[in-house]
């Protein structure tokens, strides 16, 4: 059995559905993360997950037992915030040690329990410290210390790195993903940076208006995503409008409008005469000199932009139907390598093996 199980949950405020029958199974020592745009449902999930709200319909079981009537300081649950939450007025091992006395736990206990949190997100030598005198990695590793001193059986994290700058936000996520693995806590973490889900969770539910587009692992979710809505949150990708031409158990055929054929990898279910959308990466797509293109799948275009990024300059490319199509190219020279310019005519190409076609 699942720890955690939503069973068709529903949350309503007024004539809003923000949470659509949602069914969800979590697995013990899992880092599970809830992904989408604002306003799609999964921070009101959480929440419910907590107990700081109820669904109107549905269950949630934790370890198989319904948690509708148990209050949120009852679960074995803990919600580290964004706001990091702390008491100012508290040192950083009295803030740890808040839950454990809320608990009734005897000062040896809370004593060694609070040692052994501060030392799994490295800050023993800021125990006696106070908020105002840490950075926000400081304070966030105090909330992650708090959140963990009890051992919950679930770790709720909302969106607990989106105070942080790029560079900070980086370090933490190797240290949550340190954390989570040497604590074995299961973590269920909240977040809308498509980024830092792909870098973190072992499975990921993408959510959209309130319902769940699909769970995967990351490199399911980004190869093989199950309709349009999740291809283009997740990364960015090309998107074509196609109908099917052929089917066959090794390759499908797709007709693009303006463009012609492309060959594609099979899918289930798949038959002549379905329209869709012919989803592929900017890394798996090619970009050439004119005529240069060897692969099945090739066209011709004219650069319209580019950006350079460093290791690879992105490039984005008018095709002869309107379309436009981003390619990645890696710059291995030293120093600003630009291989094409503005307006240079090129090809772009793609393996036949490479891409999905998703259907409407």
């Amino acid at each position: 059995m699942a720890l955690l199980e939503i069973r068709n949950v529903t949350r309503r405020f007024g004539e809003f559905t923000a949470v659509d029958h949602v069914s969800l199974s979590i697995e013990a020592g899992e880092f599970f993360t809830l992904l989408g745009p604002s306003g799609c449902g999964k921070t009101t999930l959480l929440r419910m997950i907590a107990g700081f709200d109820l669904p109107d319909e549905g269950q949630i079981v934790l370890d198989g037992r319904d948690l509708g009537a148990t209050p949120p300081e009852k679960r074995p649950i803990h919600t580290v915030f964004q706001s990091y939450a702390l008491f100012p007025h508290m040192t950083v091992a009295d803030n740890v040690a808040f839950p454990l006395k809320m608990a009734g736990k005897d000062p040896a206990t809370i004593k060694a329990k609070v040692a052994e949190a501060l030392e799994a997100v490295h800050l023993s030598d800021k125990a006696e410290r106070f908020p105002h005198e840490l950075s926000g990695g400081q304070k966030q590793r105090v909330a992650l210390a708090r959140g963990i001193v009890n051992h919950p059986r679930l770790l709720l994290l909302d969106e607990p790195l989106g105070a942080l700058d790029a560079k900070l936000r980086e370090e933490m996520q190797l240290e949550l993903i340190k954390l989570q693995r040497d604590v074995g806590i299961t973590f269920v973490f909240v977040t809308h940076s498509q980024a830092e889900a792909l870098a973190l969770s072992h499975r990921i539910a993408v959510m959209n208006r309130g319902r769940i587009e699909q769970v995967d692992e990351p490199s399911r979710l980004y190869s093989a995503p199950k309709n349009r809505f999740v291809a283009d949150f997740i990364g960015n990708i090309n998107l074509m409008e196609a109908e099917v031409k052929e089917a066959t158990p090794t390759q499908l055929v797709l007709t693009v409008p303006g463009l012609g054929e492309i060959h594609a990898p099979p899918a289930d279910g798949v038959r002549p005469g379905m329209r869709g959308a012919f989803a592929i990466r900017p890394e798996q797509v090619r970009i050439t000199a004119p005529g240069a293109a060897e692969l099945k799948n090739h066209f011709p275009g004219r650069v319209h932009d580019l950006l350079y990024v460093g290791d690879v300059t992105t490039y984005i490319v008018d095709l002869e139907n309107g379309a436009r199509v981003e390619a990645l190219l890696a710059n291995s020279a030293p120093g600003r390598a630009r291989f094409f310019e503005v307006g240079d005519p090129v090809d772009v190409a793609w393996r036949h093996d490479a891409g999905v076609f998703l259907r409407e």
